[in-house]
């Protein structure tokens, strides 16, 4: 899997030649962002499903960020974030939603954003703002408990499948000697 992975990562010259990306080529270029082992892959899936909640166009910034920071694989942290897409991100902050809810004790059933009415404009914004006010505390807290489970998952997920890998591959090696 490591020599189909490595045809499509840039090598060290290709990022040191790249003139937006030269400034940082020094922390770039740090061997653990691109090494690909059980650790670094595992952490790189961990941070990309954790920053795959930021809202916005932030998501693979703070995926990079994080995995600069963290020194797990770059390119793996990056792709991972790609899980959120129109498709899936409503599901995604409504599970948030309710999870927030859920933590902090909050009852009752989700109420649907405000309609535009014969009041006009400036009656509807001030309506939706106050709407998007009351899930705040729910949808961040929500957020912030979904990524962390999902990264939890998506760590323990990458590492049992790395241990069963290796367990079949020296199983296999073993029965090819005898």
């Amino acid at each position: 899997m490591r020599k189909h992975l490595r045809k499509y990562l840039p090598d060290r010259e290709s990022i040191r030649a790249n003139r937006w990306l030269a400034p940082f080529g020094n922390t770039l270029l740090h061997p653990r962002l691109w090494h690909l082992n059980r650790h670094s892959a595992a952490g790189g899936v961990a941070v990309g499903l954790f920053c795959g909640l930021i809202p916005g166009p932030f998501q693979m910034l703070g995926a990079a960020i994080c995995a600069v920071a963290f020194r797990v694989n770059l390119p793996l942290a990056l792709l991972t974030t790609l899980y959120t897409n129109p498709f899936t991100i409503v599901p995604l902050y409504f599970a948030g939603y309710g999870l927030g809810r859920l933590v902090l004790g909050g009852g009752g059933e989700f109420v649907a954003p405000p309609d535009m009415g014969p009041e006009g404009m400036w009656a509807w914004i001030h309506a939706l703002i106050d709407w998007m006010a009351h899930l705040g505390k729910p949808l961040a807290l929500g957020l912030v408990l979904l990524a962390s489970l999902l990264a939890a998952a998506g760590y323990f997920t990458v590492r049992m499948a790395w241990r069963t890998y290796l367990v079949w591959a020296w199983r296999k090696r073993r029965l090819q000697r005898y």
